[in-house]
Formats: C-alpha cells, sequence, structure tokens
C-alpha cells in the first residue's frame, strides 16, 4: 500500500455508507491507486471534484465507471437502496446546475431515491409556489441558491422536513463568491434548516441520505 494513502475499509461498518474519495488535489495517479484497493472489497466508489483530464485517465484503468461533466463526479456501482422516503433537491437558477448535479450524483450512488425542482428562484416565486403540493411530499428538502440566498427560508416557511440549504458562489461583487448566502442562510429565521459549505452539494446530500437512512432503520426495527 502506498504510504501516500490510507484507505478506511471500515467506514461503511461505522457510518453506514464507505469512504468517498475528494478528488481535487490528488493526482490521477494516486486516485488510481485508492480506486484499485476499494473497488475489490467494495465494489463501488464515488470520486467528487474531479476533472474531466483526470477522469479520462482513470476510466482508462477501469472503464467501468461513468462521469458527469458538470458535477465533475466519477461514479463506480452504488450503494444499497434506501427504500423509505426522498429526497427533493431545489435549485434557484441555471447557474447553479453544477451543484445541483453533484447532490444528484452523490445522492445516486447512495441509494437514495431523488427528484429536482429546477429554477424555481424567489425573483420568480410563483414558479415555487405552484409546486407546493411537491415540496411538502419530499421527505427530505436540499435547496441550493447563490445571490442573496432566500430561497432557502422560503422553502423552509413551506414544509415540514428537514431543508438542508447549500449556498453557492453564484452571483455578483457583493456576493463575495458565496459568502453572502452563506451569513444569509446561518441567520435564517426559519426553523428546521441546516445550512452546508459554499458549493457543498455533496455534503448537503450525505447529510440527507443519513437521515433517509435513519427513518428506514428505525421502520424496519418497529
Amino acid at each position: 500500500m502506498s504510504n501516500e494513502h490510507h484507505v478506511d475499509f471500515d467506514r461503511e461498518s461505522r457510518t453506514g455508507f464507505p469512504e468517498i474519495i475528494y478528488g481535487e488535489g490528488k493526482t490521477s495517479a494516486q486516485i488510481i491507486n485508492i480506486i484499485h484497493e476499494l473497488l475489490p472489497r467494495h465494489h463501488k466508489a464515488l470520486i467528487t471534484r474531479i476533472d474531466e483530464t483526470k477522469a479520462t485517465e482513470v476510466l482508462h484503468h477501469f472503464p467501468e465507471g461513468r462521469y458527469n461533466v458538470a458535477a465533475r463526479t466519477l461514479v463506480y456501482g452504488q450503494c444499497d437502496p434506501i427504500e423509505l422516503g426522498h429526497v427533493l433537491i431545489v435549485s434557484a437558477g441555471t447557474s447553479d446546475v453544477p451543484v445541483r448535479e453533484e447532490a444528484v450524483e452523490t445522492g445516486q450512488w447512495l441509494g437514495c431515491p431523488v427528484e429536482t425542482m429546477t429554477d424555481v428562484g424567489v425573483a420568480g416565486i410563483d414558479r415555487l409556489l405552484s409546486q407546493k403540493e411537491t415540496l411538502q411530499k419530499a421527505s427530505v428538502v436540499i435547496v441550493i441558491a447563490g445571490m442573496e440566498g432566500a430561497l432557502s427560508s422560503v422553502v423552509a416557511g413551506l414544509v415540514k422536513r428537514p431543508v438542508l440549504a447549500v449556498p453557492t458562489s453564484v452571483g455578483y461583487g457583493a456576493n463575495l463568491e458565496g459568502i453572502t448566502p452563506l451569513l444569509a442562510m446561518v441567520s435564517s429565521c426559519a426553523s428546521g434548516m441546516s445550512v452546508v459549505n459554499i458549493n457543498n452539494g455533496f455534503g448537503a446530500m450525505y447529510q440527507a441520505a443519513q437521515i433517509l437512512k435513519l427513518a428506514a432503520d428505525l421502520s424496519e426495527e418497529r
């Protein structure tokens, strides 16, 4: 085993999901070495934040994977399906697609049923309100928004399920590369809303998957 990494083979037994590879900052050779160890043991792998050049090199060695250019994710196989509930991803605008796609790919790999609602930002709030019934049917709602980040507070005021807010770096100068919506979201008066880091579609979906998995486990115990 290379001394550059130490694969956590026991993470799935401890946390419910296997180790996920963060591709940014790693060389393609390092990623290839990690996958070489992971796949024989888990038969699945998710690499996030991997650019197309690295993904092409990895796929040359492990061609059974699937790369999503927008999400910058590379997936092999997937976790067992979570049979209870579904996650709804609500994104404010088309510019938020990369973050949304990262969340979608992560959710599908983790075994979550995933639905999306796109381009429903507060500038045209009637588009959101017309889908109120869809919002309220979701088990967990992920809200992805840049600019001033108001969408997550609006959604949290419409549903009785957990809302996970993802601020994005989409916006003009005063957006401060996502700091403005981040501060707005953590300062929200809407109850039941949690906030993850800027552009972190992966982190929001991982938390959503944990919520669904917990609900499924509790249902089986009854």
